[in-house]
């Protein structure tokens, strides 16, 4: 069987490696509690608690609120294909 994604509007910013300071606002206004650290490799990471565990975002990623107001990373890629900007 075959099926569609139903039509549904999220909130979402595209964290740049710059901008952890408003992103981790923004999580943190709706009870969220990211952590920031460098990888490693150097590499900045923002850690979101997600209903499933911890995830690891990095640089491009985007920050997503699901319909559950739930935070997770989805990578650049993943996020064109799937979403499209929505009316106001």
């Amino acid at each position: 069987m075959k099926y569609r994604k139903k039509p549904v509007v999220i909130e979402a910013m595209q964290f740049t490696g710059h901008n952890y300071p408003e992103i981790i606002a923004w999580i943190e206004s709706h009870t969220g509690h990211p952590e920031m650290a460098h990888s490693p490799a150097g590499t900045l990471e923002m850690t979101i608690p997600t209903l499933e565990g911890d995830h690891k975002a990095r640089p491009w990623d985007w920050i997503i609120r699901g319909i559950k107001g739930e935070f997770y990373p989805c990578k650049p890629d993943i996020f064109e294909a799937t979403y499209e900007p929505a009316p106001e």
